[in-house]
Order: C-alpha cells, then structure tokens, then sequence
C-alpha cells in the first residue's frame, strides 16, 4: 500500500528551490499542472505564464520531519511495517487489513485521519510496493486497489514516470518513442537495458512482482523502562518510595544515555493477587532530575493501594523529549540565573492538578470576550493589543442603569452596577471596537467604545456604549460593565 498525501490549497501554489544560480519548481499543486506548470520549470517562466501564483520557498527537512512523524505513527497504530518514500508512505498490510475491517475500510480509515490533518490523500493497495507507488501518484482514483498478479493490466496505461526511472533514462525513452509502461512490456530485455540502462528495467521488473522489492521499515524507538521484580512483596509507603527512587536512578541513566528528558512517567505496580495499579505525573519542561520527579511521585504516593502487597513495579517513560546540558556559562562568570518555575509548576500541579495551572494567552481578535484562551504555565504569550486591559475581564458584559454621560465621545459621570451607585472622577477614552462582520450579520455594523473610569472611592473600572453615539445601526447606547482594574 502506498499513501501520497498533497496538500490542497485553494489557488495555485507551487514550492520553489534554489538550484545554483536558478529558482526552479520544486512542486506544483493540481490546480498549477493543469496550468502547465510542473517541478523543474524555471520559476520566472511560471509567473510570466500564470501572474497571481502563489509561489513559496520549498522546505524539505519540514516534509521530511512531517512524513517521519506520520511513519512512526502508522508503526504505533496500523502496521509494524511503514516506510518513507520521496513523498509518501509505504505501508505493509500483510495480516493486519482484517483488524481494520478489511483493505477498503482501512483504506477510509486513513482518508479520514489525513483530512483532519488539513492533508488530501491518494491511497493504492497492490501486491507490489512499485505498483502501489505507481497508482497513488498517477491512477485515475483517489483509492485504487488491484489484486496480486494484475499489475501488468493495472500499470499499462500509466507514464513512465510512475516507474521511478531516472531523468536520464525518461529522455532516452522520449527519443526511442517510448512514452507508456505498457510499450516497455513486449520488449526484450537485452535491448530494453541497453537503451534505458539496467536500473530501468529492474523498477520494471520490481512494480511487476518479478524482483523483490523489500520495504525498509521504520522502526519506533523503544520506551524508555526500568522494572524492579521484588524479593518478597512490598505494602508500605517507606518501602514503595525506596522502590521508585531506585527505578528513577535507572530511568534517569537511560534518558541520559539517549539525550531524552521525561515529560510524562507511568509507575506499574503489580500486586501479589495479579491485579495491577497505575500512577502517571507529568512535568511542564522535560526533566531528568531524579529527586524532583520523585517528589512528584510523593505528593501521589496516597492514591497508591498495594492490597496484599507488590511484587513488580514498573516505570515507564511514554512522553519524552529532546533534553541536552545546561548551559552554566554566564553562572560561572558571575550572572544570575534565571529563575526556574518549572518545578514549582509541576509541585502544584502535584497537588491541585494539571488544569488548575495555566496562563491567558492571546487571540487575533479585537473582541475582548473572544481575545484570551488558557495556555501552558510557563508559555510567553505575545500579541497584546497596546491599549490596557483590565485585571479581571467579566465571563458576560454586565448591563449599567442610571447612566449619566454626555455623547458621543464623554466617559459617563454617573452609573449603577449591582445595585451600587458610583460617581466617576476621572475616565479616558473612548476605545473603539468595531464587531467581526465576517463572524455573524448582527455584528456588521456593530460598534463599542470602551472607557477607563475611576470612582470617588478609587476603584477602577472598564466599561463600553455600545454604538458611536451618531448612527443607530451601529448600536442602542446602552452602557455595560466589562472589566475591573486592581
């Protein structure tokens, strides 16, 4: 089975590479072939042939990375054997289609996974790895499927290309009027080597099931584990966390050795009467600090209920990531260190859970209501609009009664909220905030002006009229409390 997942833009797109002194086609969408562009043409010719095309700068250690990553999970989840081509997936469903319902319902299954990835897939199943390949690039469907042993019918039509023969062998084959596979099929071999060289014959060979053509799969990296098989059986606090210090000493060595951090641990623990029990943490930045994931560890030692004992304890470190040395350079030159919060995030994460901790985070909108998401604990949100924002944003917009302002551009003098009357000193604004038209039709004329105030007992708030105080459409003028300041 072979996989070729393009990404479908909505106008013409085409990926350039520099090669030498020239920019040529690195790729080309549908929509730009059927202009007559393709990969190898002269970028400067393509623009003079098609002016509003989108032209991008290819970058092919991202594909890469992106086809590994996809490898690695169909490794995990569909079949032990998967493997990268050019630009695609090789995947071997010997003796695993019938878990998935048969090759059909498999081969929807993995449609399905890559639109909700933002991917267009064209997938073939054929008895060759060569003919998969072929009829995933250049079959008339986007699923095609052929039984063993009809490659020869299937690959008649198609160009020689879909044989992945080199660019020297496809211009010899252009000058001997060579142009499908099916005209390669009645000639003798001596010959046909002779003119297209022998490589071209063995893809021949191999996409016909005549040569073997093995798949190199990927092979997952194995979880990093360390297991402890008791003596006799364990049932106190003392002694379990004796047990996971010493499984984190060996972990620890094991995540070094590969240049790994944990960010996610799983402790095992299988109880003399065969039932088992498992307790996961986790960590905001990856860590190979054995006493901290063990203090981790500590704060959950209570959930733990070893029965009438435990025998086999098992740590397991199923998330991990990339953890070099630490720089201590500007420590030894005499510089602060900054600080770490790091562990402090993951001790109250111990203790108040993973969802109690998080920082807002901004959106790319002017709607305040719509502007702040939850983010990780220690990201560094970027994007704040340059007008101040209060300290605490209402969940809803609260009404105001008894407003006393002058329109359109006065903060009001006068206001009521929750049953409170507050006399304004001092105000600054307005903020205007037009509605996002493209959202619904209510807010395309919909306008806001936001206002600073301050009352005669300090406190501060954020408030809005809703419309610009001249047009109607724009708003019904009524005042709302949005936020609060200190």
């Amino acid at each position: 089975m072979a996989v070729a997942a393009p990404i479908a833009p909505a106008s013409p797109l085409i990926l350039s590479s520099q090669i030498g002194n020239r920019q040529l086609i690195a790729a080309a969408c549908p929509a730009a072939t059927a202009l007559g562009l393709f990969p190898g043409m002269a970028v400067t010719q393509a623009r003079a042939l098609s002016p509003g095309l989108d032209v991008r700068v290819a970058e092919p250690a991202a594909d890469r990375a992106m086809l590994d990553a996809l490898a690695l999970h169909a490794a995990r989840h569909w079949t032990p054997i998967a493997a990268v081509t050019a630009d695609g997936l090789w995947l071997d469903l010997s003796g695993v289609a019938h878990l998935f319902g048969g090759e059909a319902r498999f081969c929807a299954r993995v449609v399905g996974f890559c639109h909700r990835l933002g991917l267009t897939a064209r997938i073939a199943v054929a008895g060759t790895p060569g003919a998969a390949h072929a009829l995933a690039r250049f079959g008339r469907e986007p699923v095609e499927r052929i039984d063993g042993g009809r490659e020869a019918q299937a690959l008649a039509g198609l160009p020689l290309v879909a044989l992945r023969l080199t660019p020297e062998a496809l211009s010899a084959a252009a000058r001997f009027g060579l142009e499908r596979i099916g005209d390669l099929l009645p000639l003798p071999r001596g010959p046909l080597a002779r003119r297209l060289g022998l490589a071209s014959v063995r893809r021949l060979d191999e996409a016909l099931g005549r040569i073997a053509e093995p798949i190199v799969p990927l092979i997952p990296p194995e979880m990093p584990v360390a297991v402890r098989r008791l003596l006799e059986p364990i049932g106190t606090a003392e002694a379990i966390e004796q047990v996971i210090g010493d499984l984190l000493a060996d972990l620890v060595e094991r995540l070094r050795a590969r240049g790994l951090g944990a960010r996610r641990l799983v402790l095992a623990l299988d109880r003399v009467d065969g039932s088992a029990q498992r307790l996961a943490i986790g960590t905001v930045l990856a860590s190979r600090d054995a006493d901290h994931l063990a203090r981790l560890f500590h704060l959950r030692i209570e959930r733990i209920d070893p029965g009438l004992g435990i025998e086999t304890m098992r740590l397991s470190a199923p998330g991990t990531e990339p953890l070099g040395a630490t720089p201590f350079g500007a420590v030894l030159a005499g510089d602060h260190r900054p600080a770490d919060l790091s562990t402090l995030v993951d001790q109250l994460a111990g203790r108040a859970g993973a969802d109690a901790l998080f920082t807002v985070g901004a959106i790319e909108t002017d709607v305040p209501e719509r502007a702040t998401a939850r983010t990780a604990p220690l990201a560094n949100p970027s994007g704040w609009p340059a007008w101040k924002r209060p300290v605490r944003l209402l969940r809803r917009p609260e009404p105001l009664t008894g407003v006393v302002a002058l329109l359109p551009d006065h903060p009001p003098r006068r206001f009521s909220w929750r049953g409170s009357i507050h006399a304004v000193v001092a105000g600054d604004g307005p903020e205007r905030i037009h509605g996002e038209w493209w959202r619904r039709e209510g807010e395309v004329w919909a306008v806001r002006d936001y206002f600073r105030v301050e009352d005669e007992m300090g406190a501060r708030f954020w408030l809005f009229r809703r419309g610009d105080g001249v047009d109607g459409a724009t708003g019904d003028l009524s005042w709302h409390m949005h936020g609060l300041f200190g």
